[in-house]
């Protein structure tokens, strides 16, 4: 309990460093004292980080779902919003002394304030100049007549380097930043892309060459992404014509009494040799007994540490390592001890982790998802770093490991450098 506490102060530090860090370079270095800008910064920077705070504990508080929508679009998009325009910031940190060098050197003068003819008003030798510089009245006055010196002309003064590096950096950092955040969440919104990849199994017999699985995971339905969503999704999974389908977890975000409608879509999956299902660790968030009965009603076939026979190889899935703390995780001597070894099998666990425990157990292809390949550039790092494999095809001895980046997004309802997809895998065998 204490190192949770320790956490979460030094995460609501951080946040709360960050969101100084982007007042100071968006408002504060921009903007004047007391302007309507900088008051309208002010409350921004307040109220932006707390809609964040909302939608992230909004659905785990048991709010309504109603209010998990209303902060969910606000608050995630600005989650991904804050880490982009930070790294675009600190990009723009070195290219702040470079612009200021290049305006002083233009400029001939260090000086940060210039006057609307380029030259410094605090500067001894001109004000010298312009005072030795007769004016109309002191050209018509008698010889040895003192006269003071006639005012310059008004002229408005230019705004400061320091204040044109500062909005000209700031200016970029934010076309960029959110540039990214919208071209990632259209990305979304826009759907998986199919990936295709064909896998040769060493025991899958000639009967079974060519034999077509889809493969999709991660669809987080939620308070973000829902009914249009999933639709979206079945209907790329008809356009490829598979002979199966496998939806490797994570599935939703949420309850079936508020994401039932959501799924409904799933109902019209169409496959030649049936649709397949294995729970993620959100399911274990969300009620997964429920989803479980749901997902059944909806036609697809719930492997909750079992097997089936398809053809020329067998099917397993695992539950996933989150459901051990209902007493529900994966067991793989349920779902693959007792098989005839001479058979190829193929596994759907939701976590790549698991693929050791595939390599003991005889697996010749496993199908796992969770990773979203990171799913946020630089996420892409972190998931390399915390699976055995982040995205794609790998081995592992005499496994073979396939991981989707997913066809959702978790939080931030944006992908930057993973782009969502689902995958047919196609199955080769080497007697053909």
């Amino acid at each position: 309990m204490a190192g949770l506490v320790v956490t979460m102060i030094v995460v609501l530090a951080l946040l709360a460093g960050v969101h100084r860090y982007l007042w100071r370079r968006f408002v504060g270095d921009t903007t004047a004292e007391g302007s309507v800008l900088r008051r309208t910064g002010t409350v921004a920077a307040y109220v932006l980080p707390l809609l964040s705070i909302g939608a992230l504990v909004s659905g785990r508080a048991g709010a309504p779902f109603w209010l998990q929508q209303v902060l969910a679009w606000p608050g995630y998009l600005w989650l991904a919003a804050v880490l982009y325009l930070t790294l675009a910031l600190l990009v723009g940190e070195a290219a702040r002394p470079v612009l200021r060098r290049v305006l002083a050197g233009r400029a001939g003068r260090p000086a940060d304030t210039v006057s609307a003819d380029g030259a410094s008003p605090a500067d001894p030798a001109i004000g010298a100049k312009r005072s030795n510089v007769p004016s109309g009245a002191e050209a018509s006055a008698a010889p040895g007549t003192l006269v003071a010196d006639a005012p310059a002309p008004h002229r408005p003064e230019a705004p400061t380097r320091r204040l044109f590096v500062a909005r000209a950096v700031g200016g970029a950092a934010a076309v960029a930043g959110l540039g990214t955040v919208g071209y990632g969440t259209y990305g979304v919104l826009r759907g998986p892309r199919v990936k295709r990849i064909t896998v040769p199994l060493a025991k899958l017999p000639r009967s079974a060459h060519g034999f077509r699985i889809a493969v999709v995971s991660d669809i987080h339905l939620g308070p973000i992404l829902g009914r249009a969503h999933t639709q979206r999704i079945v209907d790329t999974i008809n356009r490829t014509q598979p002979d199966l389908v496998a939806v490797v977890g994570d599935l939703v975000d949420g309850t079936v009494a508020d994401l039932g409608p959501a799924a409904e879509p799933l109902a019209r999956l169409s496959s030649r040799q049936g649709n397949f299902f294995v729970t993620g660790n959100h399911e274990y968030y969300s009620g997964a007994a429920q989803w479980v009965d749901q997902i059944r009603e909806l036609g697809l076939h719930p492997l909750e540490n079992a097997r089936v026979e398809i053809g020329g190889f067998d099917l397993a899935g695992v539950n996933d390592i989150a459901g051990e703390s209902e007493g529900q995780g994966p067991d793989f001597g349920r779902a693959l001890g007792d098989r005839d070894r001479t058979r190829a099998a193929v596994l759907l666990a939701h976590q790549p982790v698991v693929v050791h425990d595939a390599v003991a157990h005889g697996v010749d292809l496993q199908l796992s998802g969770h990773t979203h390949g990171g799913q946020l550039w630089p996420g892409n790092f972190i998931a390399d770093l915390a699976n055995p494999t982040g995205a794609g095809l790998d081995r592992y001895g005499d496994t073979q490991l396939y991981v989707s980046r997913g066809a959702g997004a978790w939080g931030p309802p944006v992908r930057v450098g993973a782009q969502s997809d689902i995958t047919v895998v196609e199955l080769a065998s080497r007697q053909a």
